[in-house]
């Protein structure tokens, strides 16, 4: 723990847990951050007036000035490691970490001590205890919520048919739940049922109690769960504590799980929907009927009952402004200067390419941050495939070509002269090749030659039926535009060719002395 280099956003959970009222122990406990940590975390907050409600939370940029992680301690090897194997087995077979102590003490001299053992015993999967106990929990204090596999729906205007999951989130005191079908457990998906069960509430709890999805914990772990950053912002946002519960112990949300199995046991069986908005319409009248209404067999009162006179008063209020819900992502910026979410591609600075950035979504802008600073910013695409970009994105080349347009040459060719300006037209009527750069290159040739030495060289083009890149960089290299025309197909000026003369002359004169 000591080693660990923390983001930002977790110091703002920290801070967020601190201003909630919990103790350098509890942080703790939860893994978020070891208590010397937290200690030094509290010290400074103090010191800066982040733990006073009435004040707001840093921004990210300021808690990385705060914070500096540059002399992070070197990562240290256990002594216990060279026996790694044989610990774990040992271990599994349940015996005691001073039994394993003594042995690699008997067996091979261990030089280490029994807290270096008992610290890697720590980090091992101990088996999962026998006995249970009930758990109480406090009106107001807990919901536990969780995703059980939905019924396929056929709607009946398109003839779709999909798979859904069910979402249910339920208060572990009156046992009173809130229940949704969705079509995917996305991160999105998972913030949005959120919502919409704290306004069913009418209140938010003080914890969540979850399991593991992968919409709401990056990485499962007893000790050290990490947290989606998205989810992380809702609990802010909303003001309630994340309980991820260890791997593989589902017990400890029981209320949920029997939620989920009376959902599907008594509400998805023998009923017809018409699509997912008729499927969630019915599932709301029997949430708030038949299963708020029933006798809940471990309370033996009626779950609605108990939620509307005692439980609905003892929640949080809902904050004055919904926060705003979006999800979290790290992507990494392609060569084309683009980085994809959801099978849209949104456009960063050309310089970030390589870059892994952190992409924030929500219902309507997608946000590109590196570290703590917004690099670029667009509106949400819905469609697959499509794809927005700012030109100030791109490299100064590419930004060169897309304004240096038809348009632009063609007026750049004007200033330059007539026969310039009717050479440019005879390029961009071509019907088969796309001569923007070529355009591009031919007046350019202003800036070292001129604009009489381009008119000139553009004239003798002409009159050879030449309108080409090649011709005029030709003439312009080899002074050809000094010599004189006299052949037939020009007017009296010789500055304006009048269309004749094109298999009259010979081609070879055109690039000879």
């Amino acid at each position: 723990m000591a080693n660990r280099r923390f983001e930002m956003y977790q110091y703002r959970q920290v801070i967020v847990r601190m201003r909630l009222g919990e103790s350098d122990r509890a942080i703790a406990q939860s893994g978020l951050m070891g208590r010397k940590k937290a200690r030094s975390v509290r010290e400074l907050a103090n010191t800066r007036g982040w733990l006073n409600p009435d004040n707001d939370i840093p921004p990210e940029a300021e808690l990385a000035a705060c914070f500096d992680q540059s002399h992070a301690r070197p990562q240290t090897t256990s002594l216990v490691e060279p026996h790694a194997e044989e610990v774990k087995k040992w271990a599994g077979l349940g015996i005691q970490g001073t039994t394993i102590y003594q042995a690699l003490v008997r067996k091979y001299g261990f030089a280490g001590s029994y807290s270096s053992v008992r610290r890697y015993l720590q980090g091992v999967e101990a088996a999962n205890p026998n006995a249970t106990t009930v758990l109480d929990f406090e009106p107001g204090d807990v919901a536990q919520v969780d995703f059980g596999a939905g019924p396929v729906i056929t709607d009946a205007h398109s003839g779709e048919s999909f798979k859904t999951w069910v979402f249910v989130m339920v208060l572990a005191w009156s046992r009173h739940q809130y229940a949704e079908l969705v079509r995917d457990q996305k991160v999105e998906t998972w913030l949005g049922c959120h919502r919409r069960a704290f306004e069913a509430f009418g209140g938010v709890p003080t914890r969540v109690t979850i399991d593991n999805p992968k919409c709401a914990i990056t990485r499962a772990c007893y000790h050290d769960p990490q947290v989606q950053r998205a989810y992380a912002d809702c609990a802010e946002g909303y003001g309630f504590l994340i309980n991820a519960l260890p791997p593989r112990e589902p017990k400890k949300k029981g209320r949920v799980e029997s939620g989920v199995k009376y959902v599907k046991n008594h509400f998805m069986p023998l009923r017809e929907f018409r699509g997912l908005g008729d499927a969630n319409r019915q599932l709301d009248e029997w949430v708030m009927g038949t299963t708020g209404n029933r006798i809940q067999g471990t309370t033996h009162e009626k779950p609605l009952t108990r939620f509307v006179e005692t439980e609905q008063h003892l929640l949080k209020p809902l904050p004055g402004t919904p926060p705003e819900l979006a999800s979290w992502n790290k992507v990494k910026v392609h060569g084309d200067c683009h980085v994809q979410h959801e099978k849209c591609r949104y456009s960063v600075p050309y310089l970030l390419v390589g870059k892994a950035l952190w992409l924030r979504a929500s219902e309507t802008t997608v946000r590109v941050y590196q570290e703590q600073e917004m690099v670029a910013i667009h509106s949400r695409l819905v469609r697959p495939g499509q794809r927005s970009t700012l030109p100030e994105h791109m490299p100064p080349e590419a930004q060169a070509y897309q304004m240096q347009g038809p348009q632009w040459c063609l007026r750049q060719a004007e200033q330059v002269g007539p026969a310039c300006h009717a050479l440019i037209e005879q390029l961009f009527a071509d019907r088969v090749l796309d001569n923007l750069r070529g355009a591009q290159g031919i007046v350019g040739f202003r800036k070292r030659y001129g604009a009489t030495r381009l008119e000139a060289a553009a004239t003798r083009a002409l009159a050879y039926a030449s309108p080409h890149y090649r011709t005029i960089k030709t003439i312009l290299e080899n002074g050809l535009d000094q010599q004189t025309l006299d052949e037939t197909g020009f007017d009296q000026l010789g500055s304006a060719y009048t269309g004749r003369g094109r298999f009259s002359r010979d081609t070879k004169k055109l690039l000879t002395h």
